[in-house]
């Protein structure tokens, strides 16, 4: 059951979450340096677990029920994970710290919308299996 589509975005959700935070940038800071996730402890724990949440969840495919609850929690982990670049990038008066915005923030919008379409396979199989269930 690993060929089903949710594999596909939850593997997409691993790929983001933890090898393109090295390649983007979060933000430029005032003195011109880049910033990526692996300079920030807080934020590169977030797509670590964000990654391995994923990971984990794509060898729950025999239990759906868990694999959907998983799916919801790396939601709410990425939704924090923005929620912190948001407060990083607006707490700073006049962005002494954060001059220029990356591409790096974006990348937990990108995991939330992969998990989603994620969540929406899992909810799509489960009704499924419980109409077959009926009909036996």
């Amino acid at each position: 059951m690993i060929q089903r589509i949710q594999t596909i975005y939850l593997l997409l959700t691993a790929i983001v979450s933890s090898g393109l935070i090295f390649v983007f940038n979060l933000w430029t800071n005032s003195e011109g340096t880049l910033v990526y996730a692996t300079d920030n402890l807080i934020s590169l724990g977030l797509f670590i677990a964000s990654a391995v949440l994923a990971l984990v969840s794509i060898f729950m495919y025999s239990n759906r029920k868990l694999q959907f609850v998983l799916g919801r929690l790396n939601i709410i982990l990425n939704f924090f994970l923005l929620g912190f670049f948001v407060y990083q990038s607006l707490n700073l008066s006049g962005e002494t710290n954060v001059s220029e915005k990356g591409i790096g923030m974006f990348l937990p919008i990108i995991s939330i919308v992969l998990l989603v379409l994620a969540n929406k396979a899992i909810k799509k199989d489960e009704d499924l299996v419980k109409s077959v269930d009926r009909l036996r």
